[in-house]
């Protein structure tokens, strides 16, 4: 795509945007300081590198798509080139089993900040700030229940493994002087009828006490909820009610998966009822089919209404937006590409809309001029605005990146057995 044309539109869409009192070039470059944390696991179909195992517990990754990366270095080698293709400011999401174990078998509740160094110091050096999660499934200890086990022993190795999470996520928080936001998930649930709801629920907030007890300054905590879990569809002990009473009686940063809700439920829903009693929110956008599937992220209503709502809320200071969806079924590389830049094309359409103008006629009571600004800003050049912004990221603007990703595939991931 010419320079020239792209210029000419931006030109255009600015003064369109600036007539309903929008400035482009600010959304262009609050877009390019919002950062978007990656998930290191869509390069490999969260196998890691633990046990060369599949995924199991509750969750599952489908297809089979050739060239998944089977070591640390193809991940790191797609994670670069995926850095390459995409304009503005991203982090990077780690699972506790990507840790550099150097060949050696390390179980979860021995895992160190040393079997880290190397991804703080990779880091570092490629201009990536590290996010990071616990682990708790696919392992010989994650049955149906974890942290919320009655068996003393697993109980306590899951609490284990936490609080060494918690301590590697400080040691990367620090050393890049940026707090590494960590994430606890667990699967815990029942696949039937269970009488123990308020049992399971008591030692899960024990469990979670004990963990967070320890005072960490360079890591911020969140916990993430679930509807049901592939296996464990009749009760879950972390689900939405559990985890919002339990972030927001602990002052704790609830993570919000766009994956995890009913599919007649709008999760832009939740964001302002959620921030009038948590500090934070972390985003996992992803995009459910039937049920928490992880589909790649596309720019769809829901996406759309997700960052929207955020800021109509002026809250992006306290949400921090990350990828989570594993789709083995297409190019794992361009599967990144097409998530990110949607969640990018959301983003920028929320930072696009002329909110001073439709608070001043919600103010004034003129439901009219609303509504219609409402539908007329849909139609809006926003796609030049973004096109504007990938070029003056020096990445492919459109879609141009399709054949450098298909180049990518000859080149690299063909090559992998």
């Amino acid at each position: 795509m010419k320079t020239e044309s792209i210029e000419k539109a931006y030109a255009y869409a600015k003064e369109r945007y600036a007539a309903v009192g929008v400035d482009t070039d600010k959304a262009v470059e609050l877009l390019k300081k919002t950062p978007i944390s990656l998930h290191c696991w869509q390069a490999d179909d969260v196998v890691g590198f633990e046990r060369n195992e599949a995924l199991s517990g509750g969750i599952q990754t489908t297809g089979n798509y050739p060239g998944r990366a089977r070591n640390i270095e193809e991940v790191r080698r797609d994670i670069l080139f995926v850095k390459s293709l995409l304009g503005g400011n991203h982090r990077l999401n780690l699972h506790e089993i990507y840790g550099d174990f150097g060949g050696k078998f390390v179980d979860r509740d021995q895992v160190e900040v040393s079997q880290f160094q190397s991804w703080i110091d990779w880091a570092r050096e490629n201009d990536m700030k590290l996010d990071f999660n616990s682990t708790s499934f696919s392992h010989p200890k994650s049955g149906s229940l974890s942290l919320a086990n009655p068996d003393k022993g697993i109980r306590e190795f899951w609490i284990e493994h936490i609080k060494r999470c918690r301590r590697i996520a400080d040691a990367m928080g620090k050393a890049q002087g940026d707090p590494c936001i960590m994430n606890i998930w667990v699967h815990d649930g029942c696949k039937d009828l269970t009488v123990e709801r308020m049992r399971y629920r008591r030692l899960m907030a024990e469990s979670l006490d004990e963990i967070l007890a320890e005072k960490l300054d360079g890591v911020k905590n969140c916990l993430e909820a679930k509807l049901f879990g592939i296996g464990l569809e009749s009760y879950t002990v972390g689900s939405h009610d559990f985890v919002a009473g339990y972030c927001a009686t602990r002052n704790l940063m609830y993570t919000l998966d766009t994956g995890h809700y009913e599919q007649t439920e709008n999760v832009s829903d939740m964001v302002a009822s959620l921030l009038l009693f948590v500090p934070e929110l972390m985003l996992h956008v992803s995009r459910p089919v039937r049920w928490d599937s992880d589909h790649v992220t596309i720019m769809n209503d829901q996406t759309l209404d997700l960052f929207k709502e955020l800021v109509r809320a002026d809250a992006l200071d306290r949400a921090h937006i990350g990828l989570d969806y594993f789709d083995a079924s297409i190019n794992r590389i361009g599967a990144y590409i097409v998530g990110t830049r949607a969640t990018q094309k959301c983003l920028l359409q929320a930072f696009l809309e002329p909110i001073d103008r439709l608070r001043a006629y919600e103010d004034s009571d003129k439901g009219f001029e609303r509504l219609a600004l409402l539908e007329e800003a849909k139609s809006l050049p926003f796609g030049a605005i973004y096109d504007y912004f990938n070029l003056t990221s020096g990445v492919p603007v459109g879609e141009d990146f399709i054949p450098v990703v298909e180049q990518y595939e000859k080149d690299v991931l063909s090559k992998r057995g």
